[in-house]
């Protein structure tokens, strides 16, 4: 079954897990498979004025919709591009007096779309908002209450001219949101800044080490001509070579987790049991768990007392990374490292963890030669247990190469943005913002690395020159927040 410009993809029924996608062609890592369009979008409630509400990249000025003075945008094309869908929306806003929280604005623009058009296919669809899963008869009693709170929301905001949608189709609607939102990101894809629904997308089933990854494009509205302008999409990509047949599977969770943790994670968020191959057989666990080897292997009871510190210490850094108090976080991970070291092995993801964020906060406080040490065990653990073409992989190794190019180590630095820039050409592509910041870096690091190797002592008198001269740059303030997952799941 195809449509509108996803000839290259059917619907089939998976066993044991309901209706799939499957590939009707070849493709190889970092072809783009399809890309779709949201259904409907909407920023985040704390971002609603810092956010583009068409294409959700972050601007630092923004135009505000004269009417209801709650729609931002970059510009009046992105706001003439959002006016089939806010039409409605800004009237309701007025009448109600204020803007209701996302989830409600979500289901609204879902609604409005459905009456403009009908519930049946919409231009592009392989299935309608009406087949897509809801799992609303699995919630538990707190997200039923949820649910009956924001039926009741819903109602006081949808005007009574609009079309009167039935309870159980409203709730339809919001479990259908609860469970297939996908989480929007910035222009740099480092901060969630939304949800939106794709229908198509909603169909590739979880494998906790897929075959696709999932992109978010923010789209260009700048070209000066409109033919040249793209809208706001998601972009569906190989990772590995995919035969004619093969189904297309996507990672909902991330895979730096134990498999018992990533199946409870999606238990509870998704209500499925994975059956994937990596949880079946608890592949990589053992790496995920690894204890220092040698004559010296330490003792069961001193592994699990050391697993039990790293969980307390884990809670204690965050804590203080939420404060803001990144001196006391170096000092708490250093403490907790110097327990781990002589206990847990090189790919255990609870030295992982430290080794992360240590090298994160280090580089933010400029202590860059300790933060590259740091940043260089990370990714080789990360390499040992990430699929190769993982995008959290990529952005890991990235920030590893940015760190010991600030540290001045110019040949790791080279290396690792070059690896780095290998990874996201795949699960990015090369027109994406990223992507294309890391040919920048690429280029740069490679003509310090060719000079460094032509004259070490005259490469380092220039790069202490041009550091005097310049404006210290400081490194992005740490992020309390993961990198955006892949589904937004209402917490």
């Amino acid at each position: 079954m195809t449509k509108g410009g996803m000839e290259s993809v059917e619907v089939f029924t998976a066993e044991g897990k309901g209706r799939g996608l499957k590939a009707q062609k070849e493709f190889l890592p970092g072809d783009v498979i399809f890309a779709e369009p949201a259904y409907a979008a909407v920023v985040f409630d704390s971002l609603t004025h810092v956010i583009c509400h068409t294409c959700f990249k972050r601007q630092e000025r923004l135009h505000r919709c004269g009417q209801c003075k709650f729609a931002y945008y970059c510009d009046r094309t992105c706001q003439r591009a959002a006016w089939l869908n806010h039409k409605n929306e800004c009237s309701a806003i007025k009448r109600h007096g204020k803007a209701p929280t996302e989830n409600i604005r979500l289901a609204a623009r879902i609604l409005w779309k459905i009456e403009r058009e009908g519930s049946g296919l919409s231009e592009g669809c392989l299935v309608s908002i009406d087949e897509l899963q809801n799992h609303v008869d699995s919630f538990g009693e707190e997200e039923k209450k949820e649910l009956r709170t924001d039926v009741e929301s819903f109602l006081e905001f949808w005007p009574p001219h609009c079309q009167q949608f039935g309870m159980q189709f409203i709730s339809h609607v919001f479990g259908v949101i609860s469970c297939n939102g996908f989480t929007l990101s910035d222009q740099r894809g480092l901060q969630a800044v939304g949800v939106g629904i794709f229908p198509n997308l909603c169909q590739a089933n979880h494998d906790c080490w897929p075959n696709c990854t999932v992109v978010f494009n923010n789209g260009n509205h700048e070209a000066v001509r409109s033919m040249f302008h793209t809208q706001m999409r998601i972009e569906l990509r190989a990772l590995s070579k995919i035969s004619p047949g093969d189904e297309l599977t996507v990672s909902y969770v991330d895979f730096l987790n134990l498999s018992e943790e990533r199946r409870k994670q999606l238990k509870k968020q998704y209500y499925f049991d994975c059956t994937c191959e990596h949880c079946k057989k608890q592949l990589k666990d053992d790496l995920m768990l690894a204890v220092k080897a040698g004559e010296s292997k330490p003792s069961a009871d001193t592994v699990k007392e050391v697993i039990q510190l790293s969980k307390d210490m884990l809670e204690k850094i965050n804590k203080a990374r939420m404060e803001g108090h990144y001196h006391e976080v170096v000092k708490l991970c250093r403490d907790c490292l110097t327990k781990q070291e002589p206990v847990l092995g090189d790919t255990n993801i609870y030295l992982l963890r430290i080794l992360s964020i240590a090298s994160e906060v280090l580089s933010y406080l400029q202590m860059f030669e300790e933060a590259a040490d740091y940043a260089k065990r990370m990714v080789d653990g990360y390499l040992k247990i990430y699929h190769p073409n993982n995008a959290q992989l990529g952005m890991a190794v990235m920030r590893a190469g940015v760190t010991h190019w600030h540290a001045g180590l110019i040949e790791a630095g080279h290396g690792l943005i070059c690896k780095a820039y290998a990874i996201l050409l795949i699960t990015h592509g090369p027109s994406h913002p990223i992507t294309k910041d890391l040919e920048v870096m690429r280029v740069q690091t490679e003509m310090e690395l060719r000079m460094f190797q032509q004259n070490e002592f005259m490469y380092y008198k220039m790069r202490e020159a041009a550091l005097k001269n310049q404006k210290i740059q400081v490194m992005p303030e740490p992020s309390n927040e993961n990198a955006p997952s892949l589904f937004h799941k209402k917490e």
